[in-house]
């Protein structure tokens, strides 16, 4: 889907990903939800919209493409997103650091 828009779910309020949780100007990403292969901004919008629990995604798919780029438009592997160093790799768009704070929610360790 690399370049095509993808459908993300939650409380979004741009065009960019950011959500009523996550709104700066670096939080343009989207985490594609290993429970239910849905994007959402975050985790919290995904405990709002959702009635399960998140899971995360296992080291053994970490080639899967989980991740959506709200500057560019590009899916990202989990290994490329990891890899990134908070820098979209298709577009050099800044990715905020922050959300490493957040990966045990949505990646094994």
């Amino acid at each position: 889907m690399d370049g095509l828009t993808v459908k993300v779910l939650g409380s979004t309020v741009d065009r960019f990903t950011r959500c009523t949780h996550y709104h700066s100007e670096k939080d343009i990403i989207a985490i594609k939800f290993h429970c239910c292969k849905e994007y959402y901004p975050c985790y919290q919008c995904h405990e709002e919209h959702k009635n399960h629990p998140a899971s995360v995604w296992p080291k053994h798919e970490y080639d899967r493409k989980a991740i959506f780029c709200g500057n560019c438009k590009t899916e990202l592997t989990i290994n490329e997103y990891l890899n990134s160093q908070s820098i979209c790799p298709t577009c050099n768009a800044a990715f905020n650091p922050g959300c490493q704070l957040h990966y045990h929610l949505y990646f094994e360790k």
